[in-house]
């Protein structure tokens, strides 16, 4: 696997961090000063980190572990995903749900929901109700959706 130097982060940019008034106190021990008004990140440490992380990475796929790609920025989307399925490795592109690795299971439930909700309307169960309970229930499959 191939090092990255601390002057390919430079150049990369990977020093910038977020506006000074945006930051969250834990990251207080990365942060290695301030400049006009941007937070700038401790290289040393970012590299230290990302072979960490390279670490565990190339364990887990030795293990044949499943490794999940997510970029939801717009930027970074096409290259998560051709990366992803250059690896054969699922990934996510769109919008991160909160709870979807840490409570799948309520997950799991509203999905089976929409799909129950999916079927009824097109079997015609959904006639019955009324045409605003109908365009509440259209709204939610695609809320849900």
């Amino acid at each position: 696997m191939k090092k990255v130097s601390l002057e390919e982060l430079l150049e990369a940019g990977c020093h910038f961090g977020h506006q000074v008034r945006r930051w969250n106190p834990a990251m207080k021990n990365y942060v290695y000063g301030e400049r006009e008004g941007i937070h700038i990140f401790d290289l040393v440490k970012t590299k230290d980190g990302l072979e960490q992380a390279c670490e565990f990475l190339a364990k887990v796929a030795g293990e044949n572990g499943v490794v999940l790609f997510v970029g939801t920025k717009r930027q970074a989307a096409d290259i998560v995903k051709q990366k992803a399925i250059e690896a054969g490795a699922p990934y996510m592109t769109q919008r991160w749900m909160g709870g979807m690795l840490t409570n799948f299971e309520q997950m799991q439930k509203r999905i089976r929901h929409m799909k129950d909700m999916k079927m009824k309307r097109e079997t015609g169960e959904l006639k019955k109700y009324t045409k605003r309970e109908q365009l509440l229930i259209d709204r939610e499959i695609a809320r849900l959706e």
